[in-house]
């Protein structure tokens, strides 16, 4: 049997381990201010900590054995097989290298302030999203945004405040859409999403919610009111278009919304 301090390092190793996943998985979306849609502060740890575990099978797997071979660990009777691999350096050397990979590639394709796909990050998914709804037959929109007057929110109240309005902007957006929809922000003030258009989930009704998440995300802040110029362009799964082409409609068309605003006003 092994020694008892032999076991107690060990144990302490996991829990060492266990601390640093948390800790990674907390500062995935680490803000330099609060989202105030955001969780509470005391759980928000755990609550990206359980996101990223369900939403990352490679992720789930480790945490899974490193809680397999903590509860082991912690039994009357470990077994020897278990002891060697839980105090083997190489072990937990590669689980920390396959977490480090893991949190490099994320980093790579996710916006800093948002936490949304950033341009890279966004390619990459909405053309897979892509190829899947031809070959399944399904119709896509692709939401084009830009948000109003995000040039006199930072001239006049500071950029701190032009990038609370680009968060609330994101809020808006992922309380608007589905989990399975896409969403990035490209740069500066430019969204763009693709979502599944379905019975229930059409340009219209899209937009209506996005008008009504977009004041109540805001409604704290009184001194001016957060909104977006949104071009929309529809993927016909029955012809061949391409995401560029995609994002080029849809920007034409936002362009075109913009210009008949600014000649109402």
């Amino acid at each position: 049997m092994p020694a008892p301090e032999l076991q107690d390092e060990s144990g302490s190793q996991v829990a060492r381990l266990r601390a640093s996943l948390s800790k990674q998985v907390s500062n995935r979306k680490v803000l330099t201010m609060d989202r105030k849609n955001g969780p509470a502060d005391n759980g928000l740890a755990e609550n990206l900590f359980s996101a990223l575990r369900a939403a990352d099978s490679e992720f789930g797997q480790i945490l899974q054995e490193v809680d397999e071979i903590s509860k082991l660990l912690k039994s009357d009777h470990p077994d020897t097989q278990t002891m060697r691999v839980a105090t083997h350096p190489a072990v937990w050397g590669a689980v920390k290298q396959a977490l480090l990979d893991r949190e490099l590639r994320h980093l790579a394709l996710t916006d800093d302030l948002t936490c949304l796909f950033n341009r890279r990050g966004f390619f990459a998914a909405a053309t897979q999203q892509l190829k899947l709804a031809q070959r399944n037959g399904q119709s896509l929109l692709l939401l084009f945004c830009d948000v109003d007057n995000l040039k006199k929110i930072n001239d006049t109240f500071g950029h701190q405040e032009g990038d609370l309005a680009l968060i609330r902007t994101a809020d808006a957006l992922e309380q608007s859409f589905r989990g399975s929809d896409i969403l990035s922000r490209l740069g500066g003030d430019e969204f763009v999403v693709l979502a599944s258009e379905t019975s229930n989930q059409t340009q219209e009704i899209i937009l209506r919610r996005l008008e009504k998440n977009l004041k109540k995300s805001s409604a704290t802040e009184p001194r001016y009111a957060l909104s977006l110029c949104v071009g929309v362009a529809r993927f016909d799964p029955k012809r061949a278009t391409t995401l560029g082409d995609l994002m080029v409609q849809a920007d034409k068309a936002m362009y075109e919304k913009k210009r008949r605003t600014q000649k109402v006003v």
